[in-house]
């Protein structure tokens, strides 16, 4: 059995050899497809890695406790927040557990319009405390960093990032500049270090003030949403105190059992859980959307083999009459089928990791294409599949045809 099956493999090869233009059309439709799905996984794994490289900075001790505004509210212009009395309140009631650290940014997302020496840039404003840099491990290149008398006497400093030295066109080396934030003036006294692009976005565009002087730049008290990071002493304690502040938080907001948190509390491991599902629910969403052109090709692989077939016509017929069983001629078209749509399928790969690569290089702040082994192993699996499927007909058309009638063909 296994000389048949040799003799059928090296058939196949000799055949796709004499006929190279044919399977190289052939096989175009499996190449489009398999590189067109390595290249959206190959992004979206890059993209994921990147962010979860950003999350190393948070320790596995830290409880990250952030406002949730459900998508329905967002619709009708509804915004949770966590305000100062969270604050103050988780603070006295898990006070010697660990370290608790606010911050939140003064202008919302979208930051405030800044200025210095004429030039003005959009950007960030981040409003800390000094415990903020060892919570999530950023740290200046120059200068210092928020100290504990920054706020207790609200000094008017600031620490920049490295877009904005660049967007105002401060000297490399800027501590002493000021910048207007929101029409106050601020000292720089130091730059934070380089963590370049992610999507194409700078992470090094935004300013860290003193959380009091962020205070004073509120335009509203009730606009205030803080971010607490809680870094948790007894690690065995975590998920104890993670379920005593959502205990706590559901007590001061006054919901009821039936509805639901309008705050999250979470471990870095849960953080890093949630964005992992969001992309590989991408992946499997668009790859999916991609591979269906997968089975369009198979349906080209079927067609191509079947006008093989009527062409080699006598050819077939010679063979069985001289003793080929109808098994070997089967398994020589289905060979031939697997063949056809494996090797579309690593040039596939090739192209795939090509153009993710050329993406990166083209698309400012793109991470670095990955390729996971597994979807290496399906892409090679599920074209050779599509070829075995769609070469069952062709093959089967292959075996039945009567050796009489088939040496009489013209």
């Amino acid at each position: 059995m296994i000389h048949v099956f040799y003799q059928c493999f090296i058939q196949a090869i000799n055949s796709i050899r004499s006929r190279v233009s044919r399977s190289l059309i052939t096989s175009i439709g499996i190449v489009v497809s398999v590189a067109s799905v390595i290249t959206v996984v190959s992004i979206i794994q890059g993209m994921s890695y990147s962010i979860m490289r950003n999350f190393d900075g948070l320790g596995a001790n830290v409880l990250t406790i952030q406002s949730d505004t459900s998508f329905q509210q967002r619709l009708l212009g509804e915004f949770n927040r966590l305000t100062m009395a969270d604050y103050i309140r988780i603070k006295r009631h898990f006070n010697g557990a660990g370290r608790i650290i606010p911050s939140f940014s003064p202008f919302g997302q979208f930051g405030a319009l800044i200025s210095s020496n004429g030039q003005e840039s959009q950007t960030r404003v981040v409003a800390v405390t000094s415990s903020y840099k060892e919570a999530t491990q950023v740290f200046p290149s120059t200068g210092r960093f928020i100290t504990d008398s920054d706020n207790t006497s609200s000094r008017k400093v600031c620490i920049i990032g490295d877009r904005v030295r660049k967007n105002l066109k401060l000297p490399q080396n800027p501590i002493g500049e000021f910048i207007e934030v929101g029409g106050t003036s601020l000292k720089v006294v130091g730059v934070m270090e380089k963590r370049g692009d992610i999507f194409g976005l700078s992470q090094d565009d935004y300013i860290v003030v003193p959380f009091t002087i962020g205070q004073r730049l509120l335009p509203n008290e009730s606009m205030q949403d803080i971010t607490i990071l809680f870094n948790v002493d007894d690690i065995s304690r975590l998920r104890t105190l993670q379920v005593e502040i959502e205990d706590l938080l559901r007590q001061t907001h006054e919901l009821s059992p039936s509805q639901e948190d309008d705050f999250r509390v979470q471990t870095p491991q849960q953080l890093t859980q949630s964005i992992t599902s969001i992309m590989d629910t991408i992946t499997l969403v668009l790859g999916g959307v991609v591979g269906i052109s997968l089975i369009v090709s198979g349906i080209g692989i079927m067609n191509t083999m079947l006008m093989s077939v009527s062409e080699r016509t006598r050819e077939i017929g010679i063979c069985k009459a001289l003793g080929f069983g109808r098994h070997v001629i089967l398994l020589q078209y289905l060979i031939e089928a697997v063949i056809l749509s494996f090797l579309g399928g690593v040039v596939g790969l090739l192209c795939g990791w090509l153009c993710g690569f050329l993406a990166m290089l083209f698309i400012p702040g793109l991470p670095e294409p990955i390729i996971p082994l597994w979807a290496v192993t399906l892409a090679l699996a599920f074209s050779s599949f599509i070829g075995l499927i769609f070469g069952v007909v062709p093959a089967a058309k292959a075996s039945d045809l009567d050796p009489i009638t088939a040496l009489r063909y013209e």
